[in-house]
């Protein structure tokens, strides 16, 4: 049987499509797939080599905070870092005036094994009191943190207010080695 010459073009370009289609499945669109899988990783390499470099431009910058950080933490020795907190908590209720009536510290580790102090306090005064000193509290030098807070009125006009503070303080050790 042979097959016409309409026949024969109409079947080359059927057999051009399938090899068409073929290398597009086959190819094509494995290889475009890799190429865009290739052009994100690259990106992402792009961007952390910028990260990484911008890290080594501020490495002296980044050290001198660290170091700043390290030594407005408490003191490793647990006697010197609650008196440490004393005094600043004295000073701070000097400040403000508010009457502090219980300060109660407990020393504890964290996941990564860093040590940390924790203070539970209760005071009384009116709202400015309370506010210079947790003003005070926030502005101060050392590497403290207020964890919990919770402020509740003692009579029914609100003047006189009960504040309860949880604030933690953090200890670096030193490492000998």
């Amino acid at each position: 049987m042979e097959l016409k010459r309409r026949e024969r073009v109409l079947a080359v370009l059927a057999i051009a499509v399938l090899a068409i289609w073929a290398a597009d499945q086959l190819l094509i669109e494995p290889l475009w797939g890799l190429w865009k899988a290739r052009q994100e990783r690259l990106s992402e390499l792009s961007a952390s080599i910028l990260h990484g470099r911008s890290l080594v431009d501020r490495a002296a910058a980044i050290s001198e905070r660290w170091q700043e950080m390290r030594g407005r933490s408490l003191p490793a020795d647990e006697p010197a870092a609650e008196q440490a907190v004393l005094v600043a908590v004295s000073r701070w209720a000097g400040t403000s005036r508010l009457g502090v009536s219980a300060l109660k510290p407990r020393w504890r580790e964290d996941e990564g094994g860093r040590r940390q102090i924790e203070w539970n306090a209760e005071a009384q005064g009116d709202i400015a009191q309370i506010a210079r000193f947790l003003y005070e509290l926030e502005r101060d030098s050392l590497a403290l943190r207020v964890e919990e807070l919770d402020i509740t009125a003692r009579d029914n006009r609100g003047e006189t207010l009960a504040l309860k503070l949880r604030f933690t303080g953090l200890v670096f050790e030193e490492k000998t080695s």
